[in-house]
């Protein structure tokens, strides 16, 4: 059964529901990703128990709408009216704009595959950002999914699942491995590299592992300028981080810590040293929602030159 003229028709009776269903979809996962981010690296289970307060409360269905609850309970949970972090609507609005800018920019099978990726980067973000570690159940379990659904949905990496099915997912499956390889033969070079030069350690293994997640999904181009990137976004942030210093005369600049469920504040990452996974995380996302069109021009112009 073909759904395209289904979503066809849909799109065009109400042009707003499907980016919107994207839209509050995210909401939803950002969630579940604000439990992934605190549980994971406290070795928590992230299926029960439920959402709890800082008291011990269980936090009630209406109490835990994304973004709105927050909102309308003025950042205080309800039980007892203990402040809760900002940071949780931010990564439900976070995740809820990147579903619908990655179902408003890609096919509606490659936004599926998108929208688990961007959740894997949100995740992986302010879980290196809080503890400067990426967790091996999100880099390489996201790794080995970006690889699988490569292969299902050949779409991911731009090829035709209408005629020539297996052909198109064995190209795309190929796609995908390669950019593992890639991505995390670029940075572990780098890394090694600027370890020799500086005599010590410059970057984590976790960054290695989480280009090969992102190669694995944007193939060996997005690898390429995530790698780059993720660079030139670091000096930027080094630049603000800078300026404010100076204007300040304070520390680097900190993000809002994030407060558990059980009310434990852990530090949000930005102090002496920053992690360069968020930075890749970003470059990644440019890639995919932005830059994609533009740099794969750019390596054909280049290609050809050659």
């Amino acid at each position: 059964m073909d759904l395209n003229p289904t979503i066809a028709d849909l799109e065009l009776l109400a042009p707003w529901f499907l980016p919107m269903t994207a839209f509050l979809f995210g909401s939803i996962v950002g969630s579940f990703l604000n439990v992934v981010i605190y549980r994971i690296p406290a070795g928590k289970s992230i299926v029960s128990p439920g959402s709890q307060c800082a008291c011990g409360q269980p936090i009630k269905w209406h109490h835990n709408i994304p973004i709105l609850s927050w909102i309308l309970l003025r950042g205080k949970a309800s039980c007892c009216g203990q402040p809760y972090s900002v940071r949780y609507p931010a990564v439900e609005a976070l995740t809820a704009l990147l579903f619908l800018f990655t179902w408003l920019t890609l096919s509606p099978l490659a936004a599926l595959g998108g929208m688990a990726f961007v959740s894997l980067l949100v995740a992986a973000t302010f879980i290196d950002l809080d503890h400067m570690i990426i967790p091996d159940s999100i880099s390489i379990g996201g790794t080995v999914f970006a690889v699988v659904i490569s292969f299902l949905v050949p779409a991911i990496h731009g090829y035709a699942q209408a005629d020539f099915f297996i052909l198109g997912s064995i190209k795309s499956g190929i796609a995908s491995i390669i950019g593992v390889f890639t991505g995390s033969g670029l940075i572990l070079w780098i890394a090694l590299v600027a370890e020799a030069v500086l005599r010590k350690e410059a970057m984590g293994f976790g960054d290695v592992k989480l280009m090969g997640l992102i190669g694995g999904f944007l193939g060996w181009q997005g690898a390429l300028f995530t790698v780059f990137g993720g660079a030139i976004v670091g000096t930027l942030w080094f630049i603000f981080a800078l300026l404010l210093r100076v204007l300040f005369r304070k520390g680097a600049p900190k993000l809002l810590p994030a407060e558990s469920p059980e009310g434990e504040v852990v530090d949000a990452g930005f102090g002496a040293h920053v992690p360069f996974g968020p930075m890749l995380a970003i470059a990644a996302a440019l890639y995919l929602l932005i830059a994609k069109p533009y740099f794969e021009a750019y390596l054909q112009t280049i290609l050809a030159i050659w």
